[in-house]
């Protein structure tokens, strides 16, 4: 059932993930707060996101839930609890607001959790969605280098158990799950500077060619490809962000 988490947790992908905040990653959240809200993030990682809903919430409660908690931080006004998605240390209907950022794209079972998310939020209670398509990324130049660095990439993704192109499946999935007043858009966001996501693809094709026994030669060739991304010019890349709001 558990997925692996393809990113890792090596110095980039931490650095990555510190730099996001709610201003920058939830802002169609922040809008839908209020005082006294209990509200859940779950696959906090290291919390900077989770901890930009406390100002808002005032005396209401922020709990961030995450499998790894090395990440978060010794000393927060925020809870922080290690719990796996699909099984919620949270009372049935007890929850104002369920968001989630950067977490369906690596997931095994999307719809398990969606109910998991279901159960914890009351009656009118709302699930707020950020997930990534990176079919839909933009990246200029997009060479044959960087397509056949990207193909290695998803082939990653899709191992440890997730879906690159979980944004284009969202909708449906909430659907299915039950859920009413479903609105959603796209958001393109410079997630990172053009070589410094080949440079991050790179470094994931190379440990992974170095770990694996299966699919080396289709990895050793994205590497390649990787590489030669890395030290070309530079360019410009913005990932999809299908941002979601729904009613349980």
């Amino acid at each position: 059932m558990l997925e692996g988490y393809a990113p890792g947790f090596s110095d980039d992908a931490l650095s990555m993930m510190t730099a996001r905040t709610a201003t920058d990653r939830a802002g169609f959240v922040l809008r839908l707060l209020e005082p006294g809200m209990r509200v859940l993030d779950v696959g906090c990682g290291p919390g900077t996101i989770t901890r930009g809903f406390v100002p808002v919430v005032g005396d209401g409660r922020v709990l961030g839930i995450d499998l790894c908690p090395d990440q978060f931080p010794k000393e927060s006004t925020v809870d922080f609890v290690a719990a796996s998605a699909y099984a919620l240390p949270v009372a049935s209907e007890s929850i104002d607001l369920v968001f989630a950022h950067a977490l369906f794209e690596h997931l095994r079972e999307p719809a398990l959790v969606l109910r998991e998310f279901r159960r914890v939020l009351r009656p009118g209670g709302t699930l707020a969605l950020s997930t990534s398509d990176w079919s839909r990324a933009v990246l200029r130049p997009k060479t044959v280098n960087v397509v056949a660095a990207l193909r290695g990439h998803y082939l990653l993704r899709r191992r440890a158990g997730g879906d690159p192109f979980a944004g284009k499946q969202i909708v449906g999935h909430v659907e299915q799950a039950g859920f009413a007043d479903i609105r959603s858009h796209a958001r393109f966001r410079p997630d990172m500077p053009y070589r410094d996501l080949a440079r991050y693809v790179e470094a994931r094709l190379d440990a992974a060619l170095t770990a694996s026994k299966v699919d080396r030669d289709q990895l050793a060739s994205a590497a390649r490809s990787a590489w030669a991304w890395s030290h070309s010019g530079d360019g410009d890349f913005s990932q999809c962000w299908i941002e979601l709001t729904a009613v349980r």
